[in-house]
């Protein structure tokens, strides 16, 4: 398909540019991530990608190390051991406002109040797994939830959001963020697949600078 194409080239052009425009970035952040907190520099969480394809998404680490039983373990487990802090994530639509979630560092606020955090995620767009615009990378657990919670209609929007590559930028990161509930935000996606428009990817572009200035 030729929207297909085009996508593809403009995600490896993209991409590259990227890489090379914020080479300060990728040297000055992994520096400031270990004098902030100890731990490694990237973090590769499990997203659910196009047609239900699971991959290790590239992210600069955001979040505290944990010791737990003796071992030193990523925030991600840190659930297993605080169920009620969990299950206010899960009603609050999968997210906790920067300031109460206890696993995001102090320069980890700030990358993820920017989206520095996701530069890395570069990687993946040249691995194919993902693309420079597209829906959110939702994570299995948040999605299965949804499924239960909001039934078959959820699972139709689930499954046309997931009908195309998730994206560095996307419509529900220039429109809101997580301000947006989490049904609405499926929706937003499920919009974003259906209409395969390069215009509408550029538009995105251009508006996502914008998005992340407004954050501070």
């Amino acid at each position: 398909m030729l929207y297909d194409l085009i996508k593809r080239l403009i995600d490896i052009v993209a991409a590259l540019i990227l890489g090379i425009l914020f080479l300060p970035i990728w040297i000055i952040i992994p520096l400031l991530l270990k004098l902030d907190s100890p731990g490694p520099i990237f973090y590769q969480p499990e997203r659910v990608g196009r047609n239900g394809l699971i991959f290790g998404m590239y992210k600069f680490r955001s979040m505290k190390m944990f010791e737990i039983n003796g071992g030193v373990v990523h925030a991600v487990e840190f659930w297993e051991h605080n169920p009620e802090l969990y299950e206010k994530y899960k009603r609050s639509g999968w997210k906790l406002e920067l300031d109460e979630d206890p696993r995001i560092t102090k320069l980890g606020k700030i990358l993820r109040q920017t989206s520095i955090d996701e530069m890395p995620q570069v990687l993946n767009v040249l691995r194919g797994e993902m693309s420079l615009v597209g829906p959110r990378a939702y994570v299995q657990p948040e999605l299965e939830d949804a499924r239960e919670r909001y039934g078959p209609k959820i699972s139709k929007l689930i499954k046309e959001s997931l009908s195309v590559k998730p994206g560095i930028t996307g419509p529900w990161q220039v429109s809101g963020r997580n301000e947006i509930p989490w049904n609405q935000r499926v929706a937003i996606d499920a919009d974003y697949a259906r209409r395969h428009s390069i215009l509408y990817d550029l538009y995105i572009i251009l508006k996502t600078p914008f998005a992340m200035i407004s954050k501070w």
